[in-house]
């Protein structure tokens, strides 16, 4: 097979980063840390080769096509790996008295299962005296080829809720996602026990007494597995020698030794657990990942403009004055733009987090949605408009300012919002600008912000405006200033249009057309024509006894949160 050369790139997919490259058979690799110092070992010509493989793989005991299989030698070294196709999508088979309780079980999608074992074993949540040792997680292949439907066993409703549960995470119903582990020298429970002269019974009570010992350690360390089975279970090549030697003595109760060895071993963690196809956090650590992430996140917006080293994955750069992070959205083909300099803001606004979650549409005339991300984050997006021409009853269509100067592009909203801020004139909090990896479906017809953007370049050579895909602008759900929020969980505001407070008779119809007037007088004295925004481009930050936040004048503040139609004027 002929070798290729091909471009690595950093791309991070659910906290987890990955060197991508294309393989000489045009698939896809995604190595992790683990691998990438023997990168070589997993070039496809070194362990995937069709003669290669089928000479050397070893078929281990399991119900999915799981291999054992060593690499080619590479500088006289020869990796033994575990390949195991993904079963996203499939039917989780109920042989075990264990998925009764999880009738719902899904298998975990590639990203998501190396996700979940890498988080495992960093030994953060629960008591830190105990530790699951698990496989090394080495990498991800996705061959070039693609199935029919009824090959994969898949079906499109399942694979549609497994997206739906873990959203913005790609999945091709076509494709095949072949999982790499670091072989454990050891042996399984099964293996074991058969060097223990004891009867089925016995046997059967051991196992199941060990098995549940396992669940327990991963569910006090947060976490369980829907189908463990003693094949799960590993205990190490020279303790499984102990206790085979042990055996070989001829006494009547070397047996009792053998078993009490095993026992110790499993009571001080000295095993390890494999297959986490099924693998998932328990309810309350999942609810405590959310909360820990929402704490980080508030002090993180705070400082979000000081600068943090920054990952090799991501890269600074500057559009029309704002300070961004940039980087790929792998798990989706997409680019993301973050604003500010620190770098631990990025994976918050990644589209798996927010991009499916249950969301509440905020607007009759424009996408414009209200959600709690997975990491209890509320958040606004928005669809931009940028390249379009409103037309019949669409908002805007009768508007000359629109037809004059063009909707905003995302770039420029956020300049606007960035400047408006630095003016002291209240907008809400602009967080971030993704561009979708599909195409754009409906054609531009107003193309004059892409000519404009034409020679404002991302780090790797493209414009950062491209008529061929969708934007959404993402903005923070305006609650409170960010420092006021960080220090007050509880009692936050809730944002409400000019248009919903008259409605709710909070103001009157003459007071929001005076915080209207207000607001765009304030804004042409600043070189800003404002004068197409409307009542519902307009919040107020109203508390549970309907009383709207004041600035330090004791007036109503009221905030901006529309920059799609407000134009510099020089």
């Amino acid at each position: 097979m002929e070798k290729t050369t091909s471009k690595k790139t950093l791309v991070n997919v659910l906290g987890v980063v990955y060197v991508h490259t294309k393989t000489s058979d045009g698939g896809d690799l995604y190595l992790t840390r683990f691998a990438e110092p023997c990168h070589e070992h997993f070039e496809i010509e070194n362990w995937y080769e069709r003669d290669w493989f089928n000479t050397h793989k070893i078929r281990l005991i399991g119900t999915s096509s799981v291999h054992k299989i060593p690499t080619r030698e590479i500088n006289g070294k020869s990796l033994d790996l575990v390949v195991k196709n993904c079963r996203v999508g499939e039917d989780v088979p109920i042989d075990t008295h264990t998925l009764q309780e999880f009738c719902d079980a899904e298998f975990n999608s590639p990203w998501e299962e190396f996700s979940l074992v890498m988080e495992l074993m960093e030994n953060v949540y629960g008591p830190k005296e105990i530790k699951v040792n698990t496989q090394l997680p080495m990498a991800i292949y996705v061959p070039p080829e693609t199935m029919q439907v009824w090959q994969s066993g898949r079906s499109r409703t399942r694979i549609n809720r497994i997206k739906a549960k873990h959203p913005g995470i790609h999945l091709d119903i076509l494709k095949q996602y072949k999982l790499i582990y670091e072989w454990i020298k050891g042996h399984t429970l099964m293996e074991v026990f058969a060097h223990i002269d004891i009867s089925h019974d016995e046997l059967v009570g051991h196992l199941s007494r060990i098995n549940y010992k396992a669940l327990g350690d991963l569910n006090r360390k947060g976490y369980l597995m829907a189908d463990i089975k003693p094949e799960h279970i590993i205990i190490g090549e020279a303790d499984t020698e102990r206790i085979i030697q042990t055996g070989k003595i001829r006494e009547r109760n070397a047996p009792d030794r053998q078993v009490d060895m095993v026992y110790r071993l499993i009571d001080e963690g000295s095993y390890s657990i494999i297959d986490y196809e099924l693998l998932l956090r328990t309810p309350e650590h999942d609810e405590a990942v959310k909360s820990s992430r929402r704490h980080s996140y508030l002090d993180d917006q705070r400082h979000r403009f000081d600068p943090t080293p920054l990952p090799v994955h991501l890269s600074q750069m500057e559009i029309l004055g704002v300070p961004y992070l940039y980087g790929h959205a792998e798990s989706t083909g997409g680019r993301l733009w973050v604003v500010g300099r620190n770098a631990h803001l990025f994976d918050y606004f990644l589209p798996e987090r927010w991009r499916k979650t249950p969301a509440l549409k905020l607007s009759n005339t424009k996408e414009v949605f209200y959600t709690i991300t997975k990491d209890n984050i509320h958040l606004v997006w928005e669809t931009s408009r940028v390249g379009e021409m409103p037309v019949g009853d669409e908002e805007g269509s009768r508007d000359p300012k629109v037809r004059q100067y063009g909707i905003n592009s995302p770039f420029e909203e956020f300049a606007i919002a960035h400047t408006l801020n630095r003016l002291d004139i209240p907008t809400v909090y602009v967080r971030a600008i993704y561009m979708t990896g599909s195409a754009k479906v409906e054609a531009s017809t107003d193309l004059r912000k892409y000519e404009s953007h034409k020679d404002i370049l991302d780090p790797e050579g493209n414009p950062v405006l491209q008529e061929n895909h969708n934007y959404i602008t993402i903005r923070g759900y305006y609650n409170g200033p960010d420092q006021w929020v960080a220090e007050h969980e509880k009692e936050l505001y809730a944002p409400m249009d000019l248009s919903k407070a008259i409605y709710n008779r909070i103001i009157n119809e003459e007071q929001c057309q005076e915080f209207l007037d207000t607001v765009k007088e304030n804004l042409r004295q600043n070189g800003f024509d404002g004068s197409s925004l409307r009542a519902n481009d307009l919040l107020l930050a109203v508390d549970d006894k309907k009383e709207i936040m004041k600035n330090n004048s004791g007036e109503a503040m009221v905030l901006i949160c529309n920059f799609e139609l407000i134009w510099k004027i020089s």
